[in-house]
C-alpha cells in the first residue's frame, strides 16, 4: 500500500536544501557591490614588519634547503645575490619614485590595452560588456582581454621587441647569478610569455640541458604568469576604477619581475648546478608567423584556445568546489561543527576553503600576514595549488570587498595575495609542462616528470618569497 507523501514528511530535507543553497553560491556568481568600507591601511616599514619578513624569508629558504637534492653543492653566493636582487627590485618599485613612475607607465600601457579590448568587446557584445555581475565581467571583459593580449604579444614577438628586452635581462641575470644563457633566457621570457611559450625561445638547447637547468625552466614557468592572463587579472581585480587597475597593474608587473630572481634562488637550492653548462643564448624564431598579419592571426588563435581553456577550467573547478562544499557543509551540520566553526573562524561552516585556510595558515603567519587574515590567505594559496591561480584570483576579488563576508581586513594582505597568486604553480601545470616542454625535447620527458612536484614546490616558494618581501617593505 502506497503512502501519501506530504510536506511534513519531507521536513528532514529542509536543512539539506539550505546547505545546498549555501554551498552552491560561489563568490564568482555573486553580484559585484560598491565598497563602502576600506581595508586597514598599511603603516609603512617598521622593525616588526622587517622582523616578520626576515623570519618568513628564512623559513621559505629552509624549506627549499630541506628538499634540496645536494645541499653541499648549493652556491650560496648565487643565493645571496639573487635575494639581494629580488629585494632591490621590490624596494625600487615600492619606495623609489622614478622606478615607481616607470612601472606605473608600464602599468598604464596595460590599462590602455584593456580599454582597446573593451572597444572591441563592445562592438561584438554590445551592452553585455557594461553589466556589473562578476560572471558577466569575466565572460565579456576578462576573456576578450586574454585573446587580444595574446595577439599583441605574438605581434611584438614577430617584430623582435620582446626578444630585445629578454636578451638584455637574460644577460644581466646570467652574469650576476652565474647561470647558463639558455636558462636565463627562459626565465626572463616567462615574465612576458607562458610556461610553454617561453621554452620555445630556447628550443635548440632544451635537449642538452642539465637537470638543474631543466628544473629552473620548469620553476620559472610556474613562478610567473603570461602577459595575457596578467592583463586579465588587472581587469578582474581593478574593475572599472582606473586608479585600482593601475595599482594592481604595478603590483602584478612587480610580482612577475621579482619572480625571475626568486625562481633562480629557489631552483638552485632545490637542484644545484654541478655539471658544465653553456653560455650560448640564441633566441629561436620558430612559429612566429610569416608576416605581421600571420603573426596576429596566430596569436589570436592561441589566445582563443587559452580563453576557452580558462573558461572551461573555471566552470569545472568552481562547480567541483561547490560540490565538495555541499558535502562538507552536510557533515558540519550533522556533527554540529558548523556552529563551532562560525563562532571561532571567519567561515560560516565546514568547507574546503576553511580546511585549506587552516592547513596553510601557519606559513601565512610566518610570511608576515596579520592573524585576522591568515586563514583567508591560506585558503587562497590552497585554492591556487589545488585548482588554479585564476580560481584563486576570483576569490581574492571577492575577499578584498569589505562588504562581503568573510573578507580580508588589511590592505597589506590584499597586496601580498596579489604577489602570492601571481604564478602558474599548481598540480595541473605539471601535465602542461610535461606535454609542452616534452614535445620540444622528448629526451627530457623523464626528467620533467621526475621534477613535477618539485617544480610546483619551487614555483610556490618563489611566489611566497616575492609576497613576503613586498609585505616586509609595505609594513
Amino acid at each position: 500500500m502506497k503512502k501519501n507523501i506530504t510536506i511534513g514528511s519531507l521536513s528532514f530535507l529542509l536543512p539539506l536544501i539550505s546547505i545546498a543553497q549555501d554551498a552552491t553560491q560561489s563568490p564568482t556568481t555573486q553580484t559585484a557591490t560598491t565598497q563602502v568600507m576600506k581595508a586597514v591601511a598599511s603603516e609603512g616599514f617598521s622593525l616588526e614588519s622587517f622582523t616578520r619578513g626576515v623570519v618568513g624569508m628564512i623559513t621559505l629558504l629552509f624549506i627549499a634547503y630541506l628538499f634540496s637534492s645536494n645541499r653541499r653543492a648549493i652556491n650560496w653566493k648565487t643565493i645571496g645575490i639573487g635575494l639581494a636582487l629580488q629585494l632591490s627590485i621590490a624596494i625600487g618599485i615600492l619606495k623609489v619614485g622614478f622606478i615607481q613612475d616607470a612601472f606605473d607607465f608600464a602599468g598604464s600601457i596595460f590599462v590602455l590595452i584593456l580599454d582597446f579590448t573593451r572597444a572591441g568587446s563592445q562592438f561584438l557584445l554590445g551592452n553585455l560588456v557594461d553589466t556589473n555581475s562578476i560572471g558577466y565581467i569575466f565572460a565579456f571583459q576578462v576573456l576578450p582581454t586574454i585573446i587580444f593580449f595574446s595577439a599583441l604579444t605574438s605581434l611584438l614577438f614577430y617584430l623582435g621587441v620582446i626578444q630585445v628586452i629578454v636578451r638584455g635581462m637574460a644577460w644581466a641575470l646570467s652574469k650576476l647569478l652565474n647561470i647558463s644563457g639558455a636558462e636565463s633566457l627562459s626565465v626572463t621570457g616567462n615574465i612576458f610569455l607562458g610556461q610553454t611559450e617561453a621554452p620555445l625561445m630556447i628550443k635548440a638547447y632544451l635537449a642538452k640541458m642539465t637537470r638543474s637547468e631543466i628544473l629552473l625552466v620548469m620553476i620559472g614557468g610556474m613562478a610567473t604568469v603570461a602577459g595575457g592572463v596578467m592583463a586579465a587579472y588587472i581587469q578582474y581585480l581593478g574593475g572599472d576604477d582606473p586608479q585600482m587597475r593601475l595599482l594592481f597593474a604595478r603590483h602584478l608587473l612587480a610580482a612577475s619581475v621579482m619572480a625571475a630572481p626568486g625562481a633562480i634562488v629557489v631552483s638552485k637550492m632545490l637542484c644545484p648546478q654541478t655539471e658544465q653548462f653553456s653560455n650560448d643564448s640564441h633566441v629561436s624564431m620558430e612559429n612566429v608567423g610569416s608576416n605581421v598579419l600571420d603573426a596576429i592571426a596566430n596569436g589570436t588563435t592561441e589566445g582563443l584556445k587559452l580563453a576557452a581553456n580558462v573558461a572551461a577550467m573555471l566552470l569545472v573547478f568552481v562547480a567541483f568546489i561547490a560540490m565538495i562544499n555541499y558535502f562538507f557543509n552536510w557533515v558540519g551540520y550533522q556533527t554540529h561543527l558548523n556552529n563551532i566553526i562560525a563562532s571561532n573562524t571567519p567561515y560560516n561552516g565546514l568547507s574546503l576553503e576553511m580546511i585549506l585556510g587552516t592547513v596553510f595558515s601557519p606559513i601565512m603567519w610566518l610570511a608576515g600576514i596579520a592573524k585576522e587574515d591568515v586563514m583567508l590567505m591560506g585558503q587562497l594559496l590552497g585554492i591556487k595549488l589545488s585548482s588554479s591561480e585564476f580560481v584563486a584570483y576570483t576569490q581574492l576579488a571577492t575577499l578584498k570587498d569589505m562588504t562581503s563576508a568573510p573578507h580580508l581586513m588589511y590592505n597589506k594582505s590584499i597586496i601580498m595575495a596579489t604577489y602570492m597568486l601571481c604564478g602558474f604553480a599548481n598540480f595541473a601545470s605539471i601535465g602542461i609542462q610535461i606535454g609542452g616542454i616534452g614535445a620540444l625535447a622528448p629526451n627530457q620527458r623523464k626528467t620533467l616528470s621526475q621534477f613535477g612536484l618539485k617544480a610546483v614546490l619551487g614555483g610556490t616558494l618563489a611566489s611566497l618569497l616575492s609576497a613576503t618581501i613586498a609585505g616586509m617593505i609595505i609594513g
